[in-house]
């Protein structure tokens, strides 16, 4: 790597789960406005990280795409050490945002949700988030962020979508023992809870059923259903110093659903 092309090593760093779509894509190119390079991960299309990166490098940041499945703990060993790799590239040794924000859909009610499918959303969703997040501490920086994203259905119901929003749950209460267990690093934690967000998650449901999207506007007191420009920048202002107090919170943004 050439040195016009080595990132600056006072820089921040970010690694964004998910980071090739949707919110995590949004974050990432929210965080390169602001200078920040990012390491965002993908579980199958290359394609579609790499032109995730592409524009990310574009704002004038540094951007890598590395490919993780968050729902296979054994996997995440190659993964630091990919993050090695690339923060010896650098000249680093560490990195300084993470936000935990892959994950997968599911829909039934709790009387037909079978193991397989609750295992599936606990490996992705929590076990993935908390073996991933610890492998990572000894290479996130002190002074530091952690950020896990949840969702506005662990505070308000929605009728199939409890084993879903149960994980969040867990979640939640994990981000405010890492905030207890890490502050003596100075490395704060926090969890983003969206609302319905116009993605393609869950099939882009609310991005593309406009029954959907009207049943979330109505029960929004803004009066719309989310967007990822609604997310992406507020991830990134939570990690910036602006924020730098804020620790062990759970913070929706939602427009105000269901109040």
């Amino acid at each position: 790597m050439s040195d016009e092309n080595r990132a600056n090593p006072t820089s921040k760093l970010a690694i964004i789960t998910g980071g090739s779509r949707g919110l995590g894509r949004n974050t990432a190119i929210s965080l390169a406005r602001r200078g920040v390079d990012v390491i965002i991960t993908y579980r199958s299309n290359k394609a579609e990280a790499d032109a995730a990166a592409a524009e990310i490098s574009a704002l004038g940041t540094k951007a890598f795409a590395i490919a993780l499945d968050t729902g296979k703990v054994s996997s995440f060993g190659a993964f630091v050490e990919e993050v090695t790799s690339v923060l010896r590239s650098l000249g680093r040794t560490n990195f300084d945002y993470l936000v935990n924000n892959a994950g997968i859909s599911h829909h039934a009610p709790i009387a037909e949700v079978t193991e397989e499918d609750f295992d599936a959303l606990c490996n992705v969703h929590f076990k993935g988030v908390f073996f991933l997040t610890q492998k990572l501490l000894p290479l996130i920086a002190d002074g530091g962020r952690i950020i896990n994203v949840s969702t506005g259905l662990a505070r308000f119901t929605v009728p199939g979508l409890g084993a879903y929003a149960s994980m969040k749950g867990a979640i939640e209460v994990l981000t405010r023992y890492l905030a207890k267990e890490l502050g003596s690093r100075g490395i704060a934690v926090n969890t983003v809870a969206p609302g319905a967000i116009a993605t393609d998650f869950s099939g882009g449901l609310v991005r593309d059923n406009p029954t959907y999207n009207k049943l979330v506007a109505d029960s929004t007191a803004l009066g719309r259903a989310g967007l990822p420009d609604d997310i992406g920048p507020m991830i990134a202002s939570l990690l910036s110093e602006d924020n730098r107090w804020v620790n062990g919170q759970r913070i929706e943004v939602s427009g105000g659903a269901n109040l």
